[in-house]
């Protein structure tokens, strides 16, 4: 039986991973910091007594998933990769040359048994799901994306916080303040997800261009985004803008191509209603794609699509669990 340790248990990427490992037969380790150490932490049927964290502790496991900040990654996630395989969700290796950045379904196969592995940003890893398919079959030349990304990428108590302003919110200007935003999200959209950077784009839009480029093996991929911060949840939605090498011959292929793509949900009658949204896309595996049209710059060379995929399991705990799935392997 592996061991498997999960540091950071008590964040909501944490505790999302220990849900999918529940039904597994994997004996698996909490470890938090000192203030939660003792403590019982129920997910789903069980309850985990929680241990603080220990270099000795993870060391015992075979695999250790990282569900923390960049700068505890950084001081231990190199070391913990001495003795154990070490899976990081936080940004700290991702655009390392020597460690591998995977989506299991898009790039798994360039895994060659590297003991320490990194996790891409949440908005990267669902946009890849319909990237990757759409780049093997047309070559991708340019993608513009625009994300709306939930509350649970600024964590739990960003979380709580929407539900508590939402509940409270009477009138803009009123309590405009944030402890987890920018700005108060209630009711509002803020164009700031990170910090921003010296070319005006923020860190998050940023990520995104670097870990599609290193994912796809596209070093020189044209990539330009915007990040926004909405009122949902957990799920991301993001409009993509896509221009290609090859014509596309109709979008039939379009949809049959990704109705065949592993872990894609083709959900585009948009004349019923039916297109991608957070409220359908929450706590599904798949990433929803709809609102499949010609893009009306790039005619035939070119689409327009729509997504939504949940930021807790597609984002980043269900990535995670596939790497390791690579791992065992």
């Amino acid at each position: 039986m592996k061991k498997i340790a999960v540091v950071g248990c008590t964040g909501a990427v944490g505790m999302t991973m220990l849900q999918l490992l529940e039904d597994t037969d994997y004996e698996v380790v909490c470890m938090a910091s000192g203030r939660s150490a003792g403590k019982r932490l129920a997910v789903g049927r069980a309850r985990h007594l929680i241990e603080p964290f220990s270099l000795e502790g993870c060391a015992a496991c075979d695999i250790v998933f990282l569900c923390v900040s960049g700068a505890f990654a950084l001081e231990y996630g190199e070391r913990l990769a001495e003795n154990s395989y070490v899976i990081d969700n936080s940004s700290a290796f991702r655009y390392h040359n020597d460690i591998p950045l995977l989506v299991p379904p898009i790039n798994g196969q360039r895994y060659r048994g590297e003991k320490l592995v990194a996790n891409p940003n949440c908005s990267s890893a669902i946009a890849l799901m319909v990237l990757g398919p759409l780049h093997d079959a047309f070559g991708l030349q340019s993608v513009i994306i625009s994300t709306y990304q939930a509350a649970s990428g600024a964590g739990q108590p960003a979380m709580l916080e929407l539900r508590e302003k939402a509940k409270s919110f009477s009138d803009y200007g009123d309590r405009d303040d944030s402890e987890h935003f920018a700005h108060n999200l209630a009711f509002n959209v803020i164009p700031q997800v990170d910090s921003f950077e010296a070319n005006g784009y923020t860190r998050e839009e940023m990520k995104v261009v670097w870990e599609l480029r290193k994912v796809l093996d596209e070093p020189a991929l044209a990539i330009s985004t915007t990040a926004v911060r909405v009122p949902t949840l957990r799920s991301h939605a993001e409009s993509l803008s896509l221009r290609f090498n090859t014509p596309i011959q109709s979008l039939a292929q379009v949809r049959e191509l990704l109705r065949n793509a592993p872990g894609v949900e083709v959900v585009d009658e948009p004349e019923y209603g039916a297109y991608p949204m957070p409220m359908t896309s929450t706590y599904k595996h798949a990433v929803e794609v709809g609102r499949i049209r010609y893009n009306l710059i790039y005619g035939e060379y070119g689409l327009d699509v729509f997504i939504s995929g949940d930021q807790l399991l597609r984002g980043a705990a269900l990535n995670a669990f596939e790497i390791m799935q690579l791992i065992k392997h």
